[in-house]
């Protein structure tokens, strides 16, 4: 099973809406009608502490939040913001869509080969790993900059089924947004769909085999 990170095994709300509050703040340099300016540009109201549905932030990778960002900070360069975007994310507050490690460990219990395929950069994705204390449960890690690309395009997925030595249509790709259901049908993987992230179960119906509220609920499917 391969699981995207942020709107399936983290709630993406009680995550993203602190990261973008902390970052813009800390890179408009606590002005407030600036940072609203600044998070329009990428899908965030400041003021509703909510991202829209089309989001740079929801699906993207932090490449290409920096290449919205850039125009308003002339002085930065892209890898300092890039950075500063790493560093927020790593010290973002995780909530978990279900209790991880019982989750996890008894899916390793019946056997199954795990993965994370995030379009969030790899340290900061194994730094919330690590924080809920599952970094070691999986058997594959990979964020937008690992190397095999990021999502929907399927490079990572097709790196996780390498590395496992399974046949990609023995694999689950678990996601909350199109990106990852259209990373998956590229794959040849099975794709199920999570209702823990921003999209709504008629956003993803018709990318997914099968749509659950979270990923909890796969265990009903194993048993």
């Amino acid at each position: 099973m391969l699981f995207d990170k942020d709107g399936t095994l983290f709630d993406f709300a009680a995550t993203w809406v602190p990261w973008a509050e902390a970052f813009l703040l800390r890179a408009c340099g606590g002005d407030r009608r600036f940072a609203a300016r600044v998070g329009a540009d990428i899908g965030f109201d400041f003021a509703a502490r909510r991202f829209a549905p089309h989001s740079i932030a929801i699906a993207g990778t932090p490449q290409q939040v920096v290449e919205a960002l850039a125009p308003h900070f002339p002085d930065q360069t892209p890898a300092a913001l890039l950075e500063m975007i790493n560093t927020e994310a790593s010290l973002a507050p995780q909530c978990e869509a279900v209790p991880l490690k019982p989750f996890l460990q008894q899916l390793r219990d019946k056997g199954f080969k795990l993965g994370v395929a995030t379009n969030d950069a790899e340290h900061p994705a194994r730094a919330h790993l690590s924080a809920a204390g599952v970094v070691d449960m999986f058997d594959f890690i990979a964020g937008f900059d690992t190397g095999h690309g990021g999502k929907p395009s399927p490079g990572q997925l097709l790196a996780f089924a390498s590395h496992v030595h399974l046949p990609t249509a023995s694999i689950a790709m678990i996601g909350d947004s199109v990106h990852d259901l259209e990373a998956g049908r590229a794959a040849g993987m099975l794709r199920i769909a999570v209702l823990t992230g921003p999209a709504e179960q008629q956003d993803l119906a018709a990318h997914a085999d099968m749509v659950l509220p979270d990923i909890g609920h796969l265990l009903n499917y194993l048993s």
